[in-house]
Parts: C-alpha cells; structure tokens; sequence
C-alpha cells in the first residue's frame, strides 16, 4: 500500500494515515488478515517519526481496524458490523458542516448516494 502523505495539510500525519488505511480496506486494497508493515518500518518509508507511524496504528486499532501482536505483527481485521460511536459523530459533524454551507436535505442526499456509487464503482 502506497501513501500518500501531505506535509503542507492541517491533517496530522497520524490521521492521514489513519484515513489511507480505512480507505485501502474498504476498497479491497487490503484484505482481513493482510499483514501491515511494522511502524518502524512505515515510518522509515514515509519519512516520518515512529511515534507518528506508532499514534496511527494505536488509533486504527482502538476503532477495530487491525490488530497487533508482537509475533504477528499489525494486521488487517474488519470491524465489528454497525457504525462505531466516534464514526457517527464525525458523521454528524459533516452533515452540520453541509448544511452552513447552504446545502439542503435533498443537496446532502444527492451528494451522499453520488460519493457511495462513486465508491463501488471503484470496487
């Protein structure tokens, strides 16, 4: 999995990363069971710290989306079925971000159902 990360964005490099992740699962690109590389090894590469590398994995597994161990490392798992608590509150916070810019329900439907065809059509 290649990222993508941008040094120059008020998104903290964790959570580019973070984000990179969940997105590579949910397209396929990373499979259940899918071995990641170690966060030395992730931060070696993307030329960041290895506390950063580090803060990414902890976040990724405290919403579900690997699991660590010291034998086998981080892998890939899918989370539980249902829309964790934290997803649901960033979700909350875009529909209210929308609706100040000017969007209506009808505008915030359209563009919701345009992004998930987007999204399976990449699948």
């Amino acid at each position: 999995m290649l990222l993508r990360l941008d040094h120059s964005s008020d998104l903290p490099i964790y959570q580019q990363i973070r984000d990179q992740v969940v997105v590579a699962i949910a397209s396929g690109e990373l499979s259940p069971g899918e071995r990641l590389p170690t966060t030395r090894a992730l931060a070696e590469d993307a030329g960041i710290n290895m506390m950063t590398a580090s803060k990414a994995y902890q976040l990724l597994k405290s919403e579900g989306y690997i699991t660590t161990g010291r034998r086998e490392g981080a892998m890939v798992r899918l989370p539980a079925s249902g829309a964790a608590p934290e997803t649901v509150r960033g979700l909350r916070l875009r529909l209210c971000e929308l609706r100040l810019a000017g969007l209506d329900r009808e505008g915030i439907l359209t563009l919701c159902g345009k992004l998930l065809d987007e999204e399976v059509r990449e699948k």
